[in-house]
């Protein structure tokens, strides 16, 4: 855990402990700052993903790292059961403030407290570059989902066009603190955030991760030009 005088902040070992610290610090004002940095765009992706998760009446859906909710409301609407599971106690309070309707869950991704073969889709949104342990996460995943039953992982990703990338990745370095700091309870752990994007795989490299983790039929699907990727799979039958 690095700390100053802005906040504290994980590094890019992703140490648990440092990792839900930081969470915790960010969860009262995390979905203003995230409208606030992506102009909004992250309602948009969120429709994406709800479409993509395709959450049925019926159906049980786990939200690995759903943070305060605001992913795993859009999937109870469906009439879904739908659990929402994230390992920082502060972003748990918010969650079951926001949404008393949800049943949420302090856990682990990497030791969920869930059955084998449990639920019928598995999904998590910009979380999986915060564990300490992607395969495990992913492979967890696999464990609780029934066989037949979806993964959907959203993520910031590589945009696929160079001369927008270097826009992107200026504004990564430059504008997105800066914003940050006006909006955010613990501007500093926006530093991570920008590390920690720059330092994750690109869209090929993980579908392949996610294959080797007891999955199968990856795709995926870019969404604004590749900040955002939604990777979906299938447990094996």
């Amino acid at each position: 855990m690095r700390r100053s005088h802005r906040g504290t902040r994980a590094g890019l070992d992703k140490r648990a402990h440092d990792v839900k610290t930081m969470f915790d610090t960010v969860a009262s004002r995390y979905d203003l700052t995230n409208d606030v940095l992506t102009g909004g765009m992250d309602r948009v992706w969120r429709v994406a993903t709800r479409k993509a998760v395709d959450a049925r009446r019926g159906e049980r859906v786990l939200d690995v790292a759903a943070g305060t909710g605001t992913s795993s409301i859009e999937y109870a609407k469906s009439g879904a059961s739908v659990v929402a599971s994230d390992f920082s106690a502060g972003m748990v309070a918010q969650a079951r403030r926001r949404y008393p309707q949800l049943e949420v869950v302090e856990a682990d991704a990497l030791d969920l407290p869930f059955a084998d073969a449990s639920f019928d889709v598995a999904t998590i949104s910009y979380g999986i570059r915060n564990v300490e342990d992607t395969r495990k996460a992913l492979t967890e995943m696999a464990r609780v989902v029934k066989p037949g039953g979806r993964l959907v992982v959203v993520e910031f990703s590589t945009p696929t066009w160079a001369p927008f990338a270097a826009v992107y990745n200026f504004f990564l370095r430059q504008g997105l603190p800066r914003l940050a700091a006006v909006t955010s309870s613990n501007a500093v752990s926006y530093e991570y955030l920008v590390e920690s994007i720059r330092d994750w795989h690109d869209q090929p490299t993980f579908a392949q991760m996610i294959a080797e983790c007891g999955w199968e039929n990856v795709s995926w699907r870019n969404l604004t030009g590749g900040i955002v990727a939604i990777h979906r799979a299938f447990r094996p039958e």
